[in-house]
């Protein structure tokens, strides 16, 4: 579970550990937040353990892999990774005028590269049953030129998704993207916490009427990664209660 300390992520980790997956939490520096996750996994009779990374370089993407092949190994007697949960995530703001070539070449580095290469060095641990859901947005599907690079991004890692099921299903592999609309989570900071009036707003995009909650994300990730989802890959799951239908 990459970008597991906090926001969707770290929803994602909990419900999954609720649900009896052993979870390798991600982080990148945050290491009180991943071992709060940790923690709560724990106390909820789950287990888990926090793996640090940067994703934004290929060492960091390496490591990641192979430290929990060797924790899946060690603790579990088994080479296996069950879920994959590409979440990591950055944000890229500007327009083509305003957009900065270094943020662009990090947004696609944590946002494509990443699961890319993570992907590729957890295929001998992905075996028959396995489930990968990349997180995308809902900003591939209209236009958003103020944040074009990370709706290019995103854009990329759709195509990956679909690529992938493709490949990956004659071993037995689901392959999914969810899309998550405007969710209340401090990768938009104050945005709408602190301005009720943009909140309503955003709020009003949807046609449930209100911005999502992490939880929402997590319980439709939960179902794609269950036994009950072994019919459904290359899809493309949009969860934004309806916005901007």
């Amino acid at each position: 579970m990459t970008g597991a300390s906090r926001g969707i992520g770290r929803a994602v980790a909990e419900r999954l550990g609720a649900g009896g997956a052993a979870v390798a939490v991600h982080y990148r520096a945050d290491r009180d937040a991943a071992s709060e996750v940790v923690a709560r996994i724990e106390a909820a009779g789950g287990v888990a353990r926090a793996f640090a990374a940067d994703l934004a370089e290929l060492p960091g993407v390496t490591a990641l892999a192979d430290e929990v092949r060797a924790w899946a190994r060690d603790r579990f007697g088994r080479d296996a990774v069950d879920v994959l949960v590409n979440n990591a995530g950055i944000g890229c703001p500007g327009d083509i005028a305003a957009l900065a070539p270094e943020r662009f070449d990090l947004a696609f580095a944590v946002n494509v590269r990443a699961p890319v290469f993570l992907v590729q060095r957890l295929l001998p641990a992905l075996g028959e049953g396995a489930r990968i859901v990349n997180v995308s947005s809902l900003a591939t599907r209209a236009a958003h030129p103020r944040i074009l690079g990370y709706a290019m991004s995103k854009g990329a890692l759709d195509v990956f998704g679909r690529a992938l099921a493709d490949q990956l299903g004659a071993r037995g592999v689901t392959v999914n993207t969810v899309a998550p609309g405007l969710i209340d989570t401090d990768f938009h900071g104050d945005r709408f916490r602190g301005d009720l009036a943009a909140a309503g707003q955003a709020a009003a995009q949807a046609a449930l009427g209100r911005i999502g909650e992490p939880a929402d994300v997590a319980d439709v990730i939960a179902f794609l990664v269950s036994p009950g989802a072994r019919w459904v890959t290359g899809e493309r799951v949009e969860i934004s209660g309806g916005t901007r239908l």
